[in-house]
């Protein structure tokens, strides 16, 4: 398989976490990619009409996008469900705290955006703290879930450690921790899995 990645990327780290928790990671060749989001990589615009990382190539040759499909494709086929629970309340559970990491995520990069990417005459201050209240929002709903995270390893909780990882990587001023004591406990142990370690952005 080849995956078309950028090493900054919190939803490339979720794959790569993935895989790495599902003994896979050598099985898997990575592409350098530079889609940014005005200037798009050819070499991904040939795979993924969005041109986003990550983007996966299966070893069919089929490619799939994005970090939620090539997730559960790679569990379906290596993990038998130990990172999507197949059934019941844990898969739902697992599938809502996926959702509330990637919607964190989402609102963080669009607050990136903005601060590096968008000319300063034309930045949006109220739209700017609008994204920043999904932000608190989502860390608010991640610290009143967090008693349930302790020992468990699935798409949830590796999408949430990967989105609190972004925050720590390009929001180092933000005080997160303060706010979410329960959630900063379960990340920094959480941080510390081989598969986390090994794919830490540079």
């Amino acid at each position: 398989m080849q995956l078309y990645y950028s090493s900054a990327s919190p939803f490339v780290r979720k794959v790569l976490v993935v895989a790495a928790e599902l003994g896979i990671a050598d099985r898997i060749e990575k592409i350098t990619a530079a889609p940014g989001p005005v200037q798009r990589d050819a070499s991904v615009v040939a795979r993924n009409p969005l041109g986003q990382v990550p983007t996966l190539v299966t070893d069919e040759g089929h490619p799939l996008f994005d970090s939620r499909v090539i997730c559960e494709y790679l569990d379906s086929g290596w993990g038998e469900g130990r990172i999507f629970p197949p059934s019941g309340p844990d898969r739902w559970r697992a599938l809502r705290e996926q959702t509330v990491g990637d919607g964190l995520l989402d609102a963080a990069i669009l607050v990136r955006y903005e601060l590096l990417l968008r000319p300063e005459v034309l930045r949006w201050e109220a739209w700017k703290e609008g994204q920043l209240a999904k932000i608190a929002c989502c860390l608010e709903t991640i610290e009143a879930g967090a008693a349930e995270w302790v020992e468990r390893v699935d798409i949830g909780t590796i999408t949430i450690a990967c989105a609190l990882g972004y925050l720590d990587f390009r929001f180092p001023d933000l005080p997160w921790r303060k706010t979410c004591p329960q959630a900063a406990q379960n990340f920094a142990a959480f941080a510390r899995r081989p598969s986390m370690l090994a794919s830490a952005p540079a």
